[in-house]
């Protein structure tokens, strides 16, 4: 088995209103709608035009977090969708897609690895913008969990709390003793002071609530 990670730009309803803001979706399909995850500090204009574009059945907030289901499948409204081109090719769909920075990435898997070749084929030959940005051979299951990656573990931090948390790390402020301040990153980053121990914060609790588990 083989498994790729494509990233796509395309205009569709999840992707677009992530181009320029600081917000990712994560969706798993179920035919008659979506589940999403939206995570970020930009999330309002994004359900918002979800809201109108695909229509949203219930949704759960908390902070800069929403659940929602949606009143309809992202499918029924595109004919571009990524699960006709696997099919074609005799790939899988490894969910959730996601979408952020204005792009779709795919975790697809296929039994040999020309599939991969094929379907990458057939999307630029639609004019579809693809980056690679993975591609591994699966000849053994990962621990007890198959296909388990480092992105199973790891939890999404938004564009910015990512931004923030490498440049904190980069520039000394966890060495003994810090080599910087947070208003030096916030100096660097061009936000406020208060805003960057804000993402800060959010990036490390993420991290060490999702990590703690493995430590026993």
């Amino acid at each position: 088995m083989y498994e790729a990670t494509f990233s796509i730009s395309d205009s569709s309803a999840y992707t677009g209103p992530t181009g320029n803001a600081d917000c990712r979706i994560e969706l798993w399909c179920n035919d008659h709608s979506d589940l999403l995850y939206v995570s970020g500090s930009e999330i309002d204009p994004l359900l918002s035009q979800i809201r109108t574009d695909i229509g949203i059945e219930a949704e759960l907030r908390r902070e800069e977090e929403a659940v929602v289901i949606t009143s309809s499948c992202l499918k029924q409204h595109e004919v571009t969708h990524i699960e006709r081109y696997l099919r074609a090719n005799n790939c899988l769909l490894l969910p959730p897609l996601r979408y952020e920075n204005g792009e779709k990435q795919c975790r697809i898997l296929a039994l040999e690895s020309a599939n991969l070749t094929t379907l990458y084929a057939d999307l630029v030959a639609d004019e579809f913008e693809i980056d690679v940005r993975a591609k591994r051979e699966i000849s053994t299951p990962v621990q007890s969990t198959p296909l388990l990656t480092l992105d199973d573990v790891i939890p999404d931090l938004t564009e910015r709390q990512r931004e923030v948390l490498t440049l904190a790390v980069d520039a000394g402020y966890y060495d003994l003793p810090r080599e910087t301040t947070t208003a030096a990153l916030a100096d660097e980053v061009g936000i406020s002071r208060r805003a960057t121990e804000d993402h800060l914060r959010r990036a490390e609790r993420k991290l060490l609530t999702s990590l703690v588990s493995y430590l026993y």
